[in-house]
């Protein structure tokens, strides 16, 4: 070994070791004299007169540079093993819209911050890919994640004052998307570029590709190639052909500079450029020459945004109705539908749901707030139902944006009256039992009671004692008394309330109980099992109502109400429960029943829903205290619930209507819910 290279050892040894800094000093002064010489740098150049020696020789000039690029070599390697690809996306990336379609498929409305729903890669076609790669990044399959001319002119830029943008690949832009912020910094610009290469080492081209489409801003609110499809063209992204895709990859370089609808100038812009890129398409080999002659026009965006979150009107108590049966039946927790990226199908009938509100702001104007304290606070529920459970429509209230209470599906309103039929319907199937024998005896339509006003409601024991050590009494309508033979089907179309509340108790109320349960009415809602149980002190929804109802339209088969037909997430059909009809009733039974509602709107209770062309069956429904007013019937297989009452949102207390709408003080119930079923009716059953 060289006293040279023996003394560098040395040197280094001694640095490894931490060695005093005189300890080094003195081991470098070993070293021979001339080596020492040729180490130091000789600045300024000694034998060199005037300004020159100022100037470094081409000796020094290169140890330098490449002094500098080992330095940032060094650096740019050290950041690069320290630079990890972050676990959490920014919030927007993964945010996604929910929207929701009428039945007919057409959209009714959108949930969520963001205007966004992924699309996999797959159902982009591959036209529209190459679009967007010929106007942004056409060496993007080759390229490692970052262009170093590109870097070179965002850098060029810098230097001379102007800012960061432009000169990023696509990879570059994804990750800019998803991880960093939208700041143009050098420091940004930088990690940037690092973890641009992180990202192309770690993930396939067509999963970068395939993110940045998802996540990237193409103006009118939406993000993603999605989103703009729709928002543009009004269609789907696996619908779009090369020549709108090059109008939509225009939008890359800046929505509000490419948008035609934001103005004359805009439209000249996205023209040109949407040229551009189908020209260029044909340069890199992605569209033939005669493919190119095809598109001959720009293809013109519509003027819709078609991103709007639209709650308005009864679009927010549909959305809320479905949300709820998706999160409810469908598997879905709340915090991951709320994450988005969910279509919903949902049963709602647009023309129908618009006929049911037309049909309830026309009864509502005999209202009269300002002149009548009676007509304060009056709220209105209704919601058709078909015989398969479909709920079709809903009147939900005045607004969802102005009440975001559902009227329709309230479950403070007593059923009154209109709960009978369930009486009946158990009646007719299991007969009742006069004594504690076990015996049980058939009922039929004939079958006749009391109708007595105030007449004592018996147990094989003898009367009913409530808790007050008082007999109960049945009160009929208005205090009148038809006799002591009133046949149930007269009692039904009369609605005379002292026969079904004996009726009640000889059937047996928890039989009554079973039967409405099975008929569609929830547990949680049925009221406690006393005599005023089978005169309707439950609770249930307008909804649940026109679903029980639809039980006897359908046969005696009954079918539980949903709203949604589907839910797909980015195209792919999620699991819902499968819906089942169970008979509930004979056929008999159901016949007989309708055939007495039918009964009820021709002769009865229900005559104001009677018109010309509908041969309906239906119950009006009252209550003791006048707190609530139904009319619930059918007109062919669906049926429509229509409960009218007067609450104090902020109180949650019922009132009662006495004198609403003009009505007399005294008189119980209210002909709007009739009023207003037979307007919505005639529109649908008459042809």
């Amino acid at each position: 070994m060289s006293r040279v290279s023996a003394a560098w050892t040395q040197v280094r040894t001694a640095a490894r070791r931490h060695l005093p800094a005189e300890r080094l000093r003195a081991s470098a002064g070993r070293l021979p004299a001339g080596l020492l010489r040729r180490l130091r740098p000789h600045y300024p150049r000694p034998g060199v007169d005037g300004r020159r020696r100022w100037i470094p020789s081409w000796r020094q000039s290169l140890c330098g540079f490449l002094l500098v690029v080992g330095l940032l070599t060094g650096a740019v390697t050290i950041a690069y093993s320290q630079t990890d690809i972050p676990e959490d996306l920014n919030s927007f990336a993964t945010q996604q819209d929910n929207v929701f379609y009428w039945s007919d498929g057409s959209k009714m409305s959108r949930t969520g911050w963001v205007s966004r729903q992924d699309m996999p890669l797959e159902k982009v076609p591959e036209d529209v890919r190459w679009a967007v790669l010929a106007a942004e990044n056409a060496g993007f399959y080759d390229d490692p994640g970052i262009s170093i001319s590109g870097m070179t002119r965002a850098l060029t830029r810098m230097v001379g004052g102007g800012d960061t943008q432009g000169g990023s690949t696509i990879t570059q832009q994804y990750v800019k998307n998803v991880y960093l912020s939208q700041n143009q910094t050098m420091s940004r610009k930088f990690t940037e570029m690092l973890l641009a290469l992180k990202v192309d080492e770690k993930f396939s081209k067509d999963e970068i590709l395939e993110g940045y489409l998802n996540t990237s801003w193409f103006g009118r609110g939406t993000y993603g190639i999605q989103r703009a499809a729709q928002a543009y063209y009004g269609k789907e992204a696996t619908d779009l052909n090369a020549s709108e895709g090059a109008f939509l990859a225009s939008l890359l370089k800046g929505a509000g500079q490419y948008d035609p609808a934001l103005g004359p100038k805009n439209h000249e812009r996205a023209v040109a450029r949407w040229a551009w890129t189908l020209d260029r398409m044909v340069e890199i080999g992605k569209l033939s020459p005669a493919e190119r002659a095809t598109y001959k026009n720009f293809p013109e965006p519509t003027q819709a945004t078609g991103g709007r979150t639209d709650l308005s009107g009864q679009r927010g108590y549909l959305v809320e109705l479905a949300k709820a049966y998706v999160t409810g039946k469908g598997k879905i927790s709340e915090a991951e539908f709320d994450r988005g990226g969910y279509q919903i199908y949902t049963t709602f009938d647009k023309k129908k749901t618009e006929a049911l509100e037309a049909a309830v702001r026309k009864a509502r104007k005999k209202l009269s707030p300002k002149d009548r304290k009676s007509d304060t606070y009056v709220k209105t529920g209704a919601t058709t139902v078909g015989p398969d459970g479909r709920i079709i429509a809903v009147y939900g209230g005045p607004g969802f944006l102005k009440q975001g209470f559902n009227e329709s599906n309230a479950v403070t309103v007593p059923a009154g009256s209109a709960f009978t039929p369930f009486v009946y319907a158990a009646a007719l199937n299991d007969g009742i039992a006069r004594d504690r024998s076990g015996v049980r005896y058939p009922v039929t339509p004939y079958s006749t009671y009391n109708g007595q006003n105030k007449a004592s409601v018996m147990t094989p024991e003898g009367p009913y004692w409530d808790r007050n050590g008082k007999i109960v009494r049945a009160k009929n309508d208005g205090g009148l008394s038809w006799g002591e033979n009133v046949t149930l089907r007269q009692a039904m179309v009369h609605s005379v309330n002292g026969p079904f509340l004996q009726l009640g108790m000889d059937v047996g109320l928890d039989r009554v109980r079973r039967h409405a349960l099975q008929a569609g009415l929830l547990p949680s809602s049925l009221g406690s099992q006393v005599p005023a149980f089978a005169l309707g002190n439950s609770t249930p929804s307008a909804i649940r109502m026109a679903s029980a109802y639809g039980t006897f339209a359908a046969g005696g088969r009954h079918t539980d109400p949903y709203s949604v037909l589907k839910v797909t997430r980015n195209g792919e059909r999620l699991p819902l429960p499968e819906v089942r009809t169970r008979r509930v009733y004979g056929a008999d039974v159901a016949r007989e029943v309708t055939e007495s509602l039918r009964a009820v709107v021709e002769e009865g209770t229900g005559q104001a829903a009677r018109s010309t062309g509908l041969v309906p069956a239906g119950k009006t429904g009252t209550t003791p205290d006048n707190r609530a007013a139904w009319f619930i019937g059918s007109a062919g297989e669906e049926t429509t619930a229509v409960v009218l009452y007067r609450m104090d949102l902020r109180k949650l207390a019922l009132m009662p209507l006495d004198g609403t709408a003009g009505t007399a003080g005294d008189e119980l119930g209210n002909p709007l819910p009739a009023d207003i079923w037979r307007d919505y009716s005639e529109r649908f059953t008459l042809r």
